[in-house]
């Protein structure tokens, strides 16, 4: 036993030992408490940190931590009973703690895990962002350059400078070092070098079409990276060990005028296009970006557009050219036109008056004639001289009318009249002609015929005159028949006239009027020339030469103004014809009325003008006499003189009645009357004026309203029409006869 207890251990002495934890505990403790003073600073610092209470939590497990190993240096030596007790509860505290700082931990560790995942999503967003936005600068970067190039190639519409500013453009923004445009040639089986940007290759040499690489390019609507090597790609001579850049291609379609249709967008239906060429520059690393080729795309589209602007306004000063060289021609002719229709006018108004002054003889002394004492023949030969006569002034109507129908001139002049008496006075002027033919001539009026109507009487007639005229002009044996009633409305449509819309009302009927003849008929392919104006069927012309060729042409006009339809029927030649003509017209409001205006004027004192003082003014010697004739006749006190300045000086008021020429040299007819009532301020000291003229012209009609003529007397005048006048003239004091 006592060597055991000889031997001496080697391990520290107790002192040492508790010297050693002593030290420990202390620094122990110092640390625990420096960690909370780090803790307030940072929870002080930091405003993010979403657990601060689970901080203060910490830092009081680590003060009780520190506060147990600063209270255990007390029991390394004697202790009272209360450092125990403090020792213990600072120790239980110290466990409760740390279980529940352990336990929050738990649950708070997977949420700064999440954290830390969202903290990544944040930066790969970021990072996302960053790469986002570079490629929104690059292709804002590409917008300005399109939007520049766009501008620069739109500057202009000649398609040369178009395709050199591409070049140029293209060249400058996306430093190449050549850019070429290869276009079809006029067959389009070859592409043809048009454009270089460095022009190192002679322009106009030809590929074939057909090569692999270009139907390639043709058929895709992107930029196409092809081979330095291909024939389309060698646009530099080759020098030097140098490495070739690298070529895109692009197809650049052309638009033609060709492909442009009515009522619809152009389509490429030709599939013609053009190449454009680009390369980077040799021995170099770069290469083709994505924002690059979506920039060529682009400005091929630009240039597709600009050339087809180019080729549009070319098309337009074409056009423009040939409507400026049209609107020329158009405006010769109508100067032509218009120097023709005055032609025409001054020789009609000269023919008309030159024409009516020896009918105005020709009549009024024909009727004269009628009056005095005659045999039966001699009577016959007047009335034929008479009525002949009137055909003639009808001709001569014809005329004219056509003139003014073809001018839009002429207007309807709309009346009540007496139906009836129309067709029997145009019956009594066409049978002494019938007669001489030998032909019998029916009337056949249906019983439900109005017999007043209001329309147009004199157009009516003159219509009806032409169309029975005709019958009995082509007929050399034979009958005629005319026969009118009131057509039905399932009759009045004929598909031969489908601008014919008759239009049933109370306020108005249809008159159907039908001239049937046993004549030298029509053949069916010569009915249309009928209504040309100056045309005659050669079948009708070898027969009768007589006619003018108006008759029916301006039947058709009258009877388009009185908004009906004329047509002609014949089964042939030697079968005779029917012509046939429908007319609107109106029913009288007053039917008693119309007849009392019809009722004829009993003769009595107003029919003697026995002592009526007139001057008759006309420069021409034998229209002035036969006027005075008729006058005399009547038993008027007539002075004639041949000058206006010789009528302004005799005319006083106990003349009641100037019948005066407007045609005259020197003061013509209106001036005098000016000077007429310049020298009769009182109206009723004045004498009535009225025009007797050979002008039917509606400008003398509105010359003689406007200078206060009181009326205005077509010549030919026969006696019954100067008698009408000059009733009319001294019961109304006015008298303007439709022109």
């Amino acid at each position: 036993m006592e060597s055991c207890n000889c031997i001496e251990p080697q391990w520290p002495a107790d002192e040492l030992l508790m010297k050693y934890q002593y030290i420990s505990d202390f620094f122990i403790a110092l640390a625990y408490f420096s960690i909370p003073l780090e803790l307030i600073y940072f929870v002080k610092k930091s405003a993010v940190f979403p657990y601060r209470w689970v901080l203060v939590q910490f830092g009081a497990f680590i003060v009780l931590c520190g506060a147990t190993h600063l209270i255990n240096l007390w029991t390394f030596s004697m202790h009272s009973r209360t450092v125990a007790i403090v020792m213990t509860t600072s120790k239980v505290l110290t466990a409760v703690v740390s279980c529940a700082t352990a336990l929050m931990l738990v649950h708070i560790i997977p949420d700064l895990l999440s954290v830390k995942t969202r903290e990544l999503f944040l930066k790969n967003k970021a990072a996302e962002l960053d790469r986002e936005m570079g490629l929104i600068r690059t292709q804002e970067e590409t917008g300005r350059h399109v939007r520049m190039l766009t501008h620069e190639i739109r500057s202009t519409l000649d398609r040369h400078t178009i395709l050199k500013t591409t070049l140029v453009e293209l060249g400058r923004t996306l430093a190449l070092e050549e850019c070429a445009l290869w276009m079809p040639t006029r067959t389009g089986l070859e592409l043809q070098l048009s454009y270089t940007l460095r022009q190192q290759n002679p322009v106009g040499y030809t590929v074939p079409i057909q090569l692999p690489v270009i139907s390639q390019v043709f058929t895709s609507n992107h930029a196409v990276k092809i081979s330095p090597n291909c024939p389309v790609a060698r646009l530099r001579p080759l020098a030097g060990k140098y490495m070739p850049g690298e070529v895109v291609a692009v197809r650049v379609p052309l638009l033609h005028l060709s492909n442009f249709q009515i009522n619809d967008w152009p389509e490429l239906s030709t599939k013609r296009y053009a190449l454009m060429v680009l390369m980077l520059p040799s021995d170099s690393a770069r290469q083709w970006h994505v924002h690059e080729l979506e920039l060529v795309e682009v400005v091929a589209d630009q240039v597709a557009v600009a050339l087809s602007h180019a080729a549009i306004l070319e098309e337009s000063m074409r056009a423009r050219d040939l409507l400026m060289d049209q609107n020329i021609a158009l405006d010769v002719a109508r100067r032509e036109a218009e120097t023709a229709i005055r032609a025409r006018n001054d020789f009609l108004a000269v023919m008309n008056h030159e024409m009516r002054t020896p009918m105005h003889a020709i009549i009024a002394l024909s009727s004269l004639l009628q009056e005095t004492e005659l045999t039966p023949e001699q009577r016959l030969m007047v009335e034929t001289i008479l009525k002949s006569s009137n055909l003639l002034a009808t001709l001569i109507n014809d005329v004219l009318d056509l003139s003014r129908l073809e001018d839009g001139s002429l207007q309807l002049q709309l009346g009540t009249f007496n139906l009836h008496a129309v067709f029997k006075e145009v019956l009594n002027l066409i049978k002494p002609i019938a007669s001489v033919k030998k032909l019998l001539v029916a009337l056949n009026l249906a019983p439900d015929l109005p017999e007043y109507a209001v329309g147009d009487e004199k157009r009516l007639m003159q219509t009806l005159l032409n169309v029975v005229g005709n019958a009995v002009k082509f007929t050399k044996e034979g009958n005629i028949s005319i026969t009118a009633f009131v057509a039905k409305s399932e009759s009045l449509r004929d598909s031969r006239a489908p601008e014919f819309f008759p239009v049933p009302s109370d306020s108005h009927f249809y008159l159907r009027v039908q001239v049937k003849d046993s004549g030298s008929g029509i053949s069916p392919q010569d009915i249309p020339k009928s209504f040309t104006k100056f045309a005659q069927n050669q079948s009708i012309a070898t027969r009768n030469s007589n006619g003018s060729g108006l008759g029916l042409a301006i039947c058709k006009r009258f009877v388009n103004l009185m908004e009906g339809h004329i047509w002609i029927e014949s089964e042939g030649l030697g079968k005779g014809c029917t012509a046939i003509f429908i007319v609107k017209l109106g029913i009288p409001e007053s039917l008693n009325e119309s007849k009392l205006s019809f009722m004829p004027k009993m003769s009595g004192p107003q029919t003697n003008f026995t002592g009526l003082k007139v001057v008759v003014m006309d420069d021409n010697g034998v229209s002035r006499s036969v006027t005075k004739g008729l006058l005399v006749h009547l038993g008027c006190d007539v002075m004639t003189v041949g000058s206006s300045e010789e009528c302004l000086r005799v005319v006083s008021q106990e003349h009641k009645v100037v019948f005066m020429d407007v045609g005259l040299p020197g003061m013509d007819g209106y001036d005098l009357a000016i000077h007429i009532h310049q020298k009769f301020t009182r109206r009723h000291e004045r004498p009535l004026i009225v025009a007797l003229t050979g002008n039917t012209d509606k400008v003398t009609k509105e010359n003689c309203m406007r200078v206060g003529m009181d009326g205005v007397i077509l010549k030919p005048v026969s006696l019954e029409k100067m008698r009408s006048v000059l009733l009319d003239l001294l019961e109304h004091r006015v008298l303007f006869e439709a022109i």
